[in-house]
């Protein structure tokens, strides 16, 4: 028997994934309210039952984050998830205008490509997976290389309790040999209808350059400013257990503290107090050694680290309950490695002196980062309405930025697909949810008589001056010359040379051009 190549046989699975997950979008979209209500409860406690094991089969695979904190995120994409969107309306008439008389019907996209990222493996698969069943469409997914085993026993827990629930064979699907190959397959695949990207910004764009439409996300690079008005304690308690939840490897979590003159020795001691450890220069210049390559890359080996992983690997001696390190850090950009985004349990910290700096420091920050998420912890309204402003879709008050950017610890949406806008390169600025993954059909009905559309309508003013002007196309032309002082005749006139008209029309022609 002939012995085809690893890449020829994920190429040759991503095809039959693609048919196969066709064919029940097909099957799916003719469901019922009901029927998908069935088949996302069974999929959400068989999310709930194998969140724990997920969650250490996902940190010992990757190395990344905590067993126990994956677990939670897989409980928040299945269990917490199924109550948010359980009665959310996705199947037929969603809305109807009586007014304007227009109503609005859902209708499936069809099959969804979902990417998956180690940072957060099985939770996005249950989140997505989720997600598109709810819409009514079948969803195959490409996981990451170094995150396979986990991504596929997710995707089989979703597909086995879908399938038990009475989804159509195909509904879930996973590549079990993943390879550049098969992802760019399935991105281009006749078959796939929309692909959702959450990964590095190479994959994003390059679902975003498959020729089809596309939700992708951008890096994070959240700066969480403590406006003088705030509750430092309660601050800086929510920014570390923000930071070290699942050891920072959401893409929404604090990269950066920023601090006022007047309330910075009470922030620096509350830090302290709680396991912050501020590094010194030299300190910082090591761990910035480790953290970063080819630039301001972050290295996958220290990506959702304890910081005494981090410690101990750059040489320094931190006390043993310190939960993230601190680096000072004076400018952003070049030469300010901490100032970029940092998936661990590092924080780059800055010192202001009033709001207007904050808000000039957060706008740099966030262009490393730009469309993501913000913080600001205050108690002051009007200045959360002045940070409103600044370029991320994300502006949560009083919050982390891990649990609030998801949608678990405020109103958000919950998602494990966070928007960026379109000013970080995103197609949505929203935590992606089920209604993303719907084409909305517009049904309108008449409302005038096309027949007498102009007459009827009495702010057409130039129906009373119907026939009033015999002005012909040269005619106007003429008139234009005249108002640009390039000729002296008037609506009324006439050319009687042809030659001097065409070559007027000719010189407006080059004029319009820039010639």
């Amino acid at each position: 028997m002939e012995s085809f190549d690893f890449d020829l046989r994920s190429i040759q699975e991503a095809r039959d994934l693609a048919r196969s997950g066709e064919a029940a979008a097909k099957k799916i979209a003719q469901f019922s309210e009901e029927q998908i209500d069935r088949i996302l409860k069974s999929m959400a406690k068989a999310g709930e039952e194998h969140a724990l094991c997920l969650g250490e089969m996902a940190s010992e695979e990757t190395g990344f984050g905590k067993a126990m904190d994956k677990a939670y995120k897989n409980h928040a994409a299945s269990t917490l998830l199924y109550e948010q969107i359980k009665d959310m309306k996705t199947r037929g008439i969603l809305a109807e205008d009586t007014v304007n008389k227009t109503i609005d019907v859902a209708e499936p996209v069809g099959l969804v490509m979902g990417i998956v990222p180690s940072t957060n493996p099985t939770s996005t698969v249950f989140f997505k997976s989720m997600v598109a069943v709810k819409s009514g469409n079948a969803i195959v997914f490409s996981p990451h290389p170094s995150a396979a085993k986990c991504t596929l026993k997710a995707a089989e827990v979703m597909r086995d309790a879908a399938i038990a629930a009475g989804a159509p064979e195909g509904i879930i699907g996973c590549v079990t040999m993943p390879s550049m190959g098969s992802t760019n397959e399935l991105m281009k695949c006749k078959e796939v209808s929309v692909i959702i990207a959450t990964g590095g910004p190479a994959m994003v764009k390059a679902a975003y350059s498959a020729g089809k439409p596309a939700i992708g996300v951008g890096a994070g690079n959240s700066p969480a400013y403590i406006e003088k008005t705030a509750d430092v304690k309660h601050a800086v308690k929510t920014i570390i257990a923000s930071k070290t939840f699942d050891y920072g490897t959401i893409c929404a979590s604090e990269q950066s503290i920023i601090c006022e003159e007047s309330n910075e020795a009470e922030v620096l001691a509350e830090l302290k107090a709680q396991g912050g450890y501020f590094m010194t220069k030299e300190e910082t210049d090591k761990v910035c050694g480790l953290l970063f390559k080819n630039g301001y890359t972050m290295n996958a080996k220290f990506v959702g680290r304890s910081p005494q992983v981090i410690a101990q690997a750059a040489g320094i001696e931190i006390p043993m309950d310190t939960k993230v390190l601190i680096g000072r850090q004076e400018g952003v950009g070049q030469g300010y490695p901490l100032s970029f985004e940092k998936l661990t349990t590092v924080l780059g910290f800055y010192t202001v002196k009033d709001w207007v700096e904050a808000c000039d420091l957060s706008i740099r920050l966030l262009q490393n980062g730009i469309g993501h998420t913000m913080s600001i912890h205050t108690q002051d309204r009007d200045m959360v309405l002045k940070f409103a402003a600044k370029p991320a879709s994300r502006i949560l008050v009083n919050t982390g930025g891990s649990q609030g950017g998801t949608g678990i610890s405020t109103g958000l949406p919950i998602s494990f697909t966070l928007g960026c806008g379109t000013c970080g390169g995103s197609s949505v600025s929203e935590n992606v949810s089920p209604k993303h993954l719907l084409n909305i059909k517009k049904v309108a009905f008449g409302l005038k008589d096309c027949s007498t559309i102009a007459a009827d309508d009495n702010t057409f003013t130039w129906k009373e001056k119907s026939g009033a002007t015999t002005c012909s196309p040269a005619d106007f032309v003429a008139s234009f010359a005249k108002k640009e002082g390039t000729q002296t005749t008037s609506c009324q006139e006439s050319f009687d040379d042809n030659e001097k008209l065409a070559a007027l029309v000719k010189e407006i022609v080059m004029a319009m051009k820039g010639q």
